[in-house]
């Protein structure tokens, strides 16, 4: 593209010469380049991992398999990269229609602070040799897609992880995921329906953000979190 560019001005360049107009000479340099592509959501997955091992290769073991210690480092890495607040609204379903602003954003911070402890004791185990980002198989129009990856177990054993991301108009997203057919998406869904019917919304807030009581007092909307 820039290599056509450029022949493009020379060729204009000689015409208007050859018509008796001066023109003044452009460097390459004065150029517009094209951005960078966004990275799809495969590059995003490849990406993310591989900077997730960097950084854990980085850790003691002792570090690794502290959920405490190790999830300050997986929320840096994964926050900018996962639709918070559209996997809130997706896990209280109905329930997010009668839910106060204040009340969405607690919900959604502190579901995500639910998956990364979850997640922060998975990935301890996870090895690059063991951690295979499959080929995407999906419709390059698509605007929602699973990325599948496999972890080999201790005992040799595959099992599927998969990603759903979303398309945003911050590039693409992670909403869900799936280990071994099992969505955390689903599971919360499931887990907390009949206790917000039940005891409220509030009511489900405070346990799930149990684990971590200060974790309220660090919740931000979503759209506040800082890309690293």
């Amino acid at each position: 593209m820039r290599t056509a560019a450029i022949t493009v001005i020379h060729a204009l360049t000689w015409l208007m010469a050859a018509s008796g107009f001066a023109v003044a000479p452009t460097a390459a340099a004065d150029l517009p380049t094209a951005a960078a592509p966004a990275p799809g959501p495969q590059e995003l997955m490849s990406d993310l991992s591989a900077r997730l091992f960097g950084a854990l290769d980085k850790e003691s073991a002792a570090t690794r398999h502290n959920p405490d210690k190790i999830l300050p480092l997986i929320d840096r890495l994964l926050a900018p990269h996962f639709d918070i607040e559209y996997a809130g609204r997706l896990v209280l379903g109905p329930h997010w229609r009668a839910a106060s602003p204040e009340q969405r954003q607690l919900f959604a911070a502190a579901l995500f602070q639910r998956l990364l402890r979850t997640y922060a004791g998975a990935v301890a185990e996870w090895t690059p040799d063991r951690f295979k980002v499959l080929p995407l198989r999906a419709d390059p129009e698509a605007l929602q897609v699973t990325v599948h990856t496999q972890v080999t177990s201790e005992r040799g054993v595959l099992v599927p992880v998969d990603f759903r991301i979303r398309q945003t108009a911050d590039g693409w997203k992670i909403f869900d995921v799936t280990v071994d057919g099992v969505s955390y998406m689903r599971i919360y869904h499931d887990d907390t329906d009949e206790e917000i019917t039940q005891k409220g919304l509030d009511a489900t807030i405070a346990r799930l953000s149990a684990s971590d009581p200060d974790a309220i007092k660090r919740m931000q909307p979503p759209n506040t979190r800082s890309a690293h």
